[in-house]
C-alpha cells in the first residue's frame, strides 16, 4: 500500500514519482553506491517524473557525487546573473566544465552566496 503524500501538498505527479523511485530503491534498482554519474542520472531519468535536474540533485546530494551539477537550477542561474542577464541553463552548463570534477561543491558555495 503506497503512502497518500498528497496530503502533504505533493501534486498526484510528486507523488507519483516519490513512490515510483521509493520502489525502485527498496527492488535494488538504484543502490546508493558508486556509479559513474552519467549511469545514475540515465537511470534516475528512466523513471516518470525524474528529470535532469532532480537526477542532479539526488546525484549530490544521495550518492555523493561531486560532480552532479544541476544546471537549470534556477539559484545557480541567479547567482551568475550579471548587468547583461542571467547565463541560460547550456551557458552555465558550458561555464561549469572548468569546475569538474567538483562541480557539486561549485553549486552549493553558488547556493550559499547571499
Amino acid at each position: 500500500m503506497a503512502a497518500d503524500l498528497r496530503s502533504i501538498g505533493l501534486t498526484r505527479a510528486r507523488e507519483k514519482a516519490l513512490q515510483t523511485l521509493a520502489v525502485a530503491m527498496q527492488e535494488d534498482r538504484l543502490a546508493f553506491s558508486a556509479h559513474p554519474l552519467d549511469s545514475i542520472i540515465k537511470n534516475l531519468c528512466e523513471l516518470p517524473g525524474i528529470g535532469p535536474w532532480t537526477a542532479h540533485y539526488i546525484a549530490m546530494r544521495g550518492y555523493r557525487d561531486p560532480d552532479a551539477f544541476p544546471h537549470s537550477d534556477l539559484g545557480l542561474l541567479r547567482a551568475l546573473e550579471t548587468e547583461s542577464g542571467r547565463p541560460s541553463p547550456a551557458e552555465m552548463l558550458m561555464l561549469a566544465e572548468a569546475w569538474r570534477p567538483w562541480r557539486a561543491y561549485a553549486a552549493m558555495r553558488l547556493w550559499a552566496q547571499p
